[in-house]
């Protein structure tokens, strides 16, 4: 049985169309990938600053108790 060359021709640029399809939605989803770790990033800076200031707050609350009694 002979091979037809059209056949694979065919094949070989539907497999080649497949393939820049799945590189574009690799490439969106690294993009998003990078949005969401500068969100984590931004989401942990943010909670560190307000772990601070509630800290302050607590030891300046406390430090007013001590200099009341």
């Amino acid at each position: 049985m002979p091979i037809d060359v059209e056949s694979l021709k065919s094949e070989r640029d539907r497999l080649k169309t497949e393939l820049r399809e799945v590189e574009a939605n690799q490439r969106k989803l690294e993009a998003e990938l990078k949005t969401l770790r500068q969100k984590e990033i931004r989401n942990k800076r943010e909670i560190e600053a307000l772990s601070t200031l509630v800290e302050l707050h607590e030891a300046k609350a406390d430090s007013a108790e001590t200099t009341a009694s």
